[in-house]
């Protein structure tokens, strides 16, 4: 792939990525293994290659949301266990076992159905139960009075043919959270969990392989919570107050370059709904980034973006393929000049905040249409456009 057009591009640090991999492996020592969170196409960092470096550096295992995310990173030389966290249709079983990837397990229905089609395969797939502790989403639900029915089902589901029960984890809602209100419920969940997993394992006379629970802010703030496999999200991509206090380091640095340079009088109206007014003689340059590469609207007039002479006030609606940032105080600033519209020098954090998400969003929204431009030792060894020629 060549894109003909300097325009938009996504840099993809593989030796930050390989920093965060290391410092987090030493934070949760050796006897602990290592899951790296790669669905959503690594949150836009590019799943293959990511992958590819966390196999060269002995991960233990790889999360991603389907089976097509999965048959992707098989397809491109992946051979680490996989676990798909979401929902596989039963008719996908067979791949799953022929390409070895585990799937979660999150109710009795999943848990049969998987059952019946391996063994209609003749083949044993291996599951990961997966246990409501109170993020109330997906899961086998085992608080109050619903714990030795959950615990009961958890067992059937491990004793079904041709399933393999090799894990069993859950996930908490507010382990990055460090108030007294959310310590508590963090706190609440894991002794739930816990409760289960010994009910389960004496009930059921096996100990599962793989007991895990600890994402992002657990591996953060809950070293108690490490149990035999840590699954870092953000952090691995060292964003968030955490990356920052653990000395990781953000892996994607997104740019973009100054494609025009307009004078504007006072007064004159910018972009779309005229929600910005030059107040003087403007000087405004128009940059190849709007929303369909990923830059959320409701940005519009709230941002600035990082130039080698200072910070740029995005002005006027962030229209489709374009936005406007006033370059009246950066005279030095000429067309063609990079723009930094988040990395290093202007974090992503602070653009989520102002657009009231989080850093997840901001990098899985970078959309297909900009290359990802993959670094090692400083130098370029892989680009790639997302776009079918």
């Amino acid at each position: 792939m060549e894109s003909t057009l300097k325009r938009t591009w996504a840099q993809i640090d593989l030796d930050a990525l390989r920093h965060n991999y290391e410092t987090l492996r030493r934070r949760v020592g050796e006897n602990v293994k290592f899951l790296g969170v790669v669905k959503a196409d690594a949150y836009g960092h590019g799943a293959v290659q990511v992958s590819r470096l966390l196999q060269e550096l002995q991960a233990d295992y790889l999360a991603v949301s389907s089976i097509d995310e999965a048959m992707e990173l098989r397809q491109n030389g992946i051979t680490l266990p996989l676990l798909i966290l979401g929902h596989t249709p039963r008719e996908q079983v067979g791949r799953l076992i022929e390409h070895r990837i585990a799937q979660a397990v999150t109710c009795r229905a999943k848990a049969v159905e998987y059952s019946e089609e391996a063994v209609r395969c003749g083949g044993e797939l291996t599951v990961h139960i997966k246990v409501d502790t109170g993020m109330s989403r997906l899961g086998y639900l085992c608080d109050g009075r619903h714990f030795e029915t959950g615990v009961q089902g958890i067992c059937d589901a491990c004793r079904l043919p041709g399933l393999k029960a090799e894990g069993i984890f859950t996930h908490f809602a507010v382990s990055d959270e460090e108030d007294e209100s959310s310590v508590d419920y963090t706190r609440t969940q894991l002794t739930l969990f816990r409760r289960v997993i010994d009910a389960v394992e004496r009930q059921w006379g096996q100990r599962f392989a793989l007991r895990h629970c600890a994402n992002t802010g657990a591996v953060a703030l809950w070293e108690e919570a490490y149990m035999d496999m840590v699954r870092p999200g953000l952090l691995l991509y060292g964003y968030g107050d955490f990356a920052q206090k653990l000395g990781l380091q953000p892996v994607m640095t997104l740019k973009t370059t100054v494609s025009t340079i307009k004078t504007y009088d006072p007064g004159t109206s910018v972009s779309y709904g005229r929600i910005y007014t030059t107040d003087r003689a403007t000087s405004m340059g128009v940059l190849p980034y709007g929303y369909a590469d990923g830059f959320l609207r409701c940005l519009s007039n709230r941002c600035s973006l990082m130039t080698d002479y200072g910070p740029a006030p995005q002005r006027g609606r962030i229209c489709m393929d374009m936005c406007m940032i006033d370059l009246t105080d950066l005279p030095q600033v000429d067309v063609g000049d990079e723009i930094e519209i988040f990395g290093k020098r202007n974090s992503v954090e602070e653009l989520a905040r102002l657009a009231g998400t989080i850093p997840y969003e901001l990098t899985c929204a970078v959309s297909k249409r900009v290359p990802r431009v993959y670094f090692r030792n400083g130098e370029e060894v892989e680009r790639e456009l997302l776009l079918r020629f």
